[in-house]
């Protein structure tokens, strides 16, 4: 009895450490169902653009800059209520004090103040009809913005968007309705006109 009862012991140890333990699930995000895509466009009379955007989002003028008044009256919010998120657009006419390099600059650097959150930072260039070019800003990581963009013809417009959600940036959490919403930014983009001065 007294060989077997270390022989015990040590077997029930060796069995103890080959269990397998509980391993918790990794954890997961709650399913969100994506409206069909339609589309309708925007045309109010004294805007200097038109463009389709989703009937599932609503357009709202947008009054404030940080706390001031927008450069122009032509400012709006592309709201995203299923989402709680919003495309912030601003559109400034080129010349002036508004150069053409000043503009882009402003846009680079808009988007390149989420490097210290972002993974990367991809541009893609944009080539419209009619002169209209611009960039499509990529950023991966948990940046608060993950997608951006800004259009111009170079001489007249000049337009940019930025998408936000309201939301703690997480890009696993946030990946299918950030592609969802891309898809709705990147036709707003290739439908894009401006309106003669």
């Amino acid at each position: 009895m007294k060989r077997l009862l270390p022989l015990l012991t040590i077997a029930f140890l060796f069995a103890a450490c080959q269990q397998q333990g509980h391993t918790p699930k990794p954890r997961g995000y709650f399913r969100i169902d994506l409206p069909e895509k339609e589309y309708r466009l925007f045309d109010r009379p004294g805007y200097p653009y038109t463009f389709e955007y989703p009937v599932y989002a609503n357009v709202v003028k947008d009054s404030l800059f940080f706390g001031e008044d927008t450069e122009n009256p032509w400012w709006i919010n592309l709201e995203f209520p299923e989402f709680n998120g919003k495309i912030y657009m601003s559109y400034k006419q080129v010349g002036g004090k508004n150069a053409l390099d000043k503009l882009v600059n402003d846009a680079f650097k808009l988007t390149y103040k989420h490097t210290y959150k972002a993974e990367s930072i991809e541009e893609e260039a944009i080539t419209l009809p009619g002169g209209v070019s611009g960039l499509f800003y990529q950023v991966a990581g948990n940046a608060a913005s993950a997608k951006q963009f800004f259009v111009t013809d170079s001489s007249n417009h000049f337009l940019r968007g930025a998408l936000y959600f309201y939301a703690q940036p997480n890009a696993d959490s946030l990946a299918p309705v950030t592609r969802f919403v891309e898809e709705d930014m990147r036709h707003l983009v290739n439908t894009l006109k401006w309106r003669p001065n």
